[in-house]
């Protein structure tokens, strides 16, 4: 009787085993399975521009389930856009891809360097290292003949040439688009220009470099260059310097493809 009771007491406790084992095998993750995709997308727009230009991209990344933030650079030094980009960062609900347009490389080259960001995305951008400031890269390659950054004004405030902004900064965008962008267009402090980089994020993780191959504003070898020495994974689209508005979907494969790789 002894010896039964026993059993059955065993068995019980064999089949609570096997309960227990099967249910945190359901519940824990596979070693070898790919984390859940990153769904927070930052994106911060460079100079001579504002946040409305990514109204494409914004609506295309919403459509997949992302959840996109646009952040507004005041576009008066580095370190107020860093801090404008970290205020939208320190809000997002998990990790984060965070995507930099032309100046907006260089903001999003310090600011990745926040706990949320797991990825950077560099859309015809500068990606400069330690030290290093925009100028230098600016100045690193003859100007294109459509390029039309004028000199500082007696502010230290930059503009982009009227007459030189549909052919050298969205030579593939209609004149009436072009127009928009140029009268949207926020001052930019030479202080944003030539300020260094405290610390470059792309140094500790994994990085996207998008050339735009028609870009009349960053000479799109710049771009390669930058891009190559910061071992990111690059991708060549035929588009002028706003890549992200004549080519949407192009320029969101890359931003999908940044967020499902993170493990």
């Amino acid at each position: 009787m002894k010896t039964k009771s026993l059993k059955a007491c065993l068995n019980r406790y064999l089949v609570a085993a096997a309960i227990l084992s099967a249910s945190l095998f359901a519940f824990t993750p596979n070693a070898d399975a790919q984390g859940t995709p990153v769904k927070n997308i930052v994106l911060v727009h460079g100079a001579f521009a504002d946040g409305s230009g990514f109204q494409a991209l914004y609506n295309i990344l919403t459509k997949k389930g992302y959840n996109v933030t646009v952040v507004q650079n005041p576009l008066t030094s580095l370190k107020d856009d860093v801090d404008a980009a970290n205020r939208i960062l320190d809000k997002q609900d998990g990790p984060t891809v965070l995507v930099g347009h032309s100046y907006g490389g260089t903001v999003i080259t310090e600011a990745g360097n926040n706990s949320k960001v797991v990825a950077l995305v560099y859309i015809a951008a500068f990606a400069p290292d330690k030290g290093e400031n925009t100028i230098k890269w600016v100045q690193s390659a003859p100007p294109a003949p459509e390029n039309g950054i004028l000199p500082p004004d007696d502010k230290g405030y930059v503009y982009y040439d009227k007459a030189k902004f549909h052919g050298g900064f969205a030579g593939d965008l209609s004149k009436a688009e072009a127009d928009f962008m140029f009268a949207s267009q926020g001052p930019t402090s030479v202080q944003c220009f030539i300020t260094p980089v405290a610390e470059a994020a792309w140094k500790t993780k994994p990085s996207y470099g998008i050339v735009a191959t028609e870009d009349k504003s960053i000479v799109p070898d710049v771009e390669r260059t930058m891009y190559k020495r910061a071992g990111a994974k690059i991708t060549e689209i035929k588009g002028s310097h706003v890549i992200f508005i004549s080519q949407p979907e192009a320029v969101a494969k890359v931003i999908i493809e940044a967020a499902n790789s993170v493990k």
